[in-house]
């Protein structure tokens, strides 16, 4: 039996981190809802990320503490936050300006489906009584320079949500350019889909059978990651 069977990978935190830990200094960058906003609290030291909410503020802190709320500052997602000395607050239409015209580095999303080539489905999965949800994720993946996921491998059920083609309605075409997940990190490259890192007790044997699409595996590689400034220059 694998070892991924016995060992559940990074969780939603350690996930965050790593996402954090990969993001360069001094980046504009836009969170989704879910774990996604858990980027926010886990930025290294010493770096300058400056975090976006389409709601309309620049500068966006972490979640404030118990009792602190402010009910009045909130992100997209209606959860509450803190703003940062220096932040800005503006219109809702003008925080779509930012997003479409290019002005925002990165943005980290949630998903329900990623294909092997970077097409992305987070908003519907199709059926008849599902609820259309897509908010500005499609301005984001059209908008924003990179497209960073994560989310855990699997479906609550087992099914894989990296695939070799989305079965659900797609937010975007061949938008994504890294995927980070409980069990590993995965690139979106020219070549296919590239495992960059495993987490704890997990082999690339166990990543590839909970993948419905074929992986790479660049974990030997120096450096096996690149920092997500260089993400998607070769593709």
């Amino acid at each position: 039996m694998s070892a991924a069977k016995h060992h559940s990978g990074w969780n939603r935190e350690e996930m965050a981190r790593r996402v954090a830990a990969d993001i360069p200094d001094g980046a504009y960058v836009n969170l989704g809802i879910g774990i996604p906003e858990l980027v926010a609290q886990f930025v290294p030291a010493g770096r300058e990320v400056i975090f976006q909410t389409e709601n309309g503020l620049l500068g966006m802190g972490p979640a404030p503490t118990p009792g602190a709320e402010d009910p009045e500052l909130i992100n997209a997602g209606k959860k509450a936050v803190t703003a940062l000395p220096g932040a800005a607050y503006f219109h809702h239409a003008d925080s779509f300006a930012m997003i479409r015209g290019g002005h925002i580095d990165i943005c980290v999303l949630g998903a329900m489906q990623v294909s092997a080539q970077g097409d992305l489905a987070n908003w519907s999965t199709g059926e008849s009584d599902a609820i259309p949800a897509v908010g500005g994720a499609m301005d984001l993946v059209a908008g924003v320079k990179q497209i960073c996921i994560v989310t855990e491998h699997t479906t609550k059920t087992g099914e894989p949500k990296i695939v070799t083609a989305c079965t659900y309605p797609l937010t975007g075409k061949a938008v994504v350019d890294r995927i980070y997940t409980n069990l590993a990190i995965i690139d979106v490259t020219a070549d296919g889909l590239a495992v960059t890192a495993l987490a704890p007790g997990v082999s690339f044997d166990d990543v590839q059978e909970k993948t419905g699409a074929t992986l790479l595996d660049h974990t030997q590689h120096k450096p096996a990651r690149q920092s997500l400034a260089s993400v998607g220059e070769n593709i």
